[in-house]
């Protein structure tokens, strides 16, 4: 990503680079009514915990005198032309200077005076600390929605699927080791960025931490839209967790697909009653939608692997015990164990001389397994494509 520096102002000449602490990174979009006071506490706070640091706000293309005053304030502007929460935080990353780097709103929710607790945390070994606001939330300074269902909800989603441990995972103000940012591998451009930085973190298996901090009333208009912003969020943790996107709902249907089959092919008697075709033909459309859609999550596993550096260690571990012949063996085993039913039917409708086809149920059975079969097959060939991206041939 390409950003233009801005010179420091010669009256806020600041200590050599190698000297830096902190950096703070604040991103802007059209916050001049904020954006003085959010400088000048960052820098306060700086001066007044005797911490070496620098100030950077990440203009994000504003429309209003924000980067002019920004500059004014004692802040170093990088300009990042696209607009974006995530783009604003990457631009602001490419010109930190400091080992650490503090991330705060330019809307006033925040008191900058905490940086000397992230600076001692991170000291203390934290990879990355987040800030938790949800003990803290000035009258005003949150929605209803926002406090007692949105965030509770995407921050209790996120740790049933990477377990983070982290109560607040969308609290703009937190600190990162820089050292750390390489195998964090952050990509996002908007506000899904606060999840990707937690999640990440999480899967490079870096040390989070997180402590109590106050939310204050926002100054001027707010940019979220709660709704937008919110499924932005949910589709970023669905599509970063194949497993509970793809492989777990794959593996209910697949099971309750086979067990219906099996109980109508079997003529097992539940609550009472005798399950007919119907029911058959929608436990077959369950265990082939399943195959489907667990083929689909390893696809996705071995996309993770391959193009992002991102892959559970259970599907390392499949991956080095299974090749593309296992995966062929199977598929074709089922095809031709399908091929052989449907031609005892079709051997038996002939001695009938092709009369009425009575051997429904076997003719399902059999459908299904060449159909499920096929699947395996073509989907074993995907993956192995997919694996020689990296020379891989399994």
């Amino acid at each position: 990503m390409s950003t233009t520096i801005t010179p420091r102002p010669a009256d806020d000449a600041g200590p050599p680079v190698g000297d830096l602490v902190v950096s703070v990174v604040i991103p802007c979009l059209n916050e001049e009514e904020n954006i003085v006071a959010v400088v000048t506490q960052a820098r306060e706070a700086l001066v007044d915990a005797r911490i070496r640091g620098e100030v950077i706000v990440a203009d994000n293309n504003s429309e209003d005198r924000s980067a002019e005053l920004a500059t004014q304030a004692g802040a170093r502007v990088v300009h990042v032309p696209r607009r974006g929460y995530g783009s604003a935080y990457l631009g602001g990353f490419e010109a930190a200077q400091g080992r650490y780097i503090v991330m705060g709103d330019a809307d006033l929710t925040y008191d900058f005076h905490e940086i000397p607790n992230f600076v001692r945390e991170l000291d203390d070994g934290a990879d990355l600390v987040m800030g938790n606001r949800m003990n803290n939330i000035q009258p005003g300074a949150m929605p209803w929605l926002h406090r007692y269902v949105g965030n509770p909800l995407l921050s209790g989603f996120l740790n049933a699927l990477f377990r983070t441990g982290v109560r607040d995972a969308h609290c703009g103000m937190r600190a990162v080791r820089r050292s750390a940012l390489p195998a964090m591998d952050l990509r996002t451009p908007g506000m899904e960025f606060a999840s990707e930085m937690v999640i990440r973190a999480s899967k490079a298996n870096l040390d989070i931490r997180e402590f109590d901090i106050q939310y204050h009333p926002r100054g001027g208009e707010s940019k979220l839209s709660t709704w937008r912003d919110g499924w932005r969020h949910l589709r970023f943790l669905l599509v970063h967790s194949p497993t509970h996107l793809f492989l777990v709902p794959g593996l209910l249907l697949l099971a309750l697909g086979v067990a219906i089959m099996g109980t109508v092919l079997l003529g097992i008697d539940v609550f009472g009653r005798d399950w007919s075709i119907h029911s058959l033909i929608a436990g077959s459309l369950a265990t082939i939608v399943g195959v489907q859609v667990i083929s689909l999550g390893l696809c996705a596993h071995a996309y993770g692997m391959y193009f992002m550096s991102d892959v559970d260690p259970w599907f390392d571990r499949m991956r080095a015990r299974y090749r593309l012949e296992h995966g062929l063996a199977i598929g074709g085993a089922l095809t031709f164990v399908g091929l052989i039913v449907a031609g005892v039917i079709v051997v038996r409708w002939a001695a009938d001389d092709f009369g009425a086809l009575a051997q429904t149920d076997l003719a399902i059975a059999a459908v299904t397994l060449m159909v499920i079969g096929l699947q395996i097959v073509f989907s074993s060939f995907l993956l192995s494509i997919i694996g020689l991206r990296r020379g891989q041939t399994r």
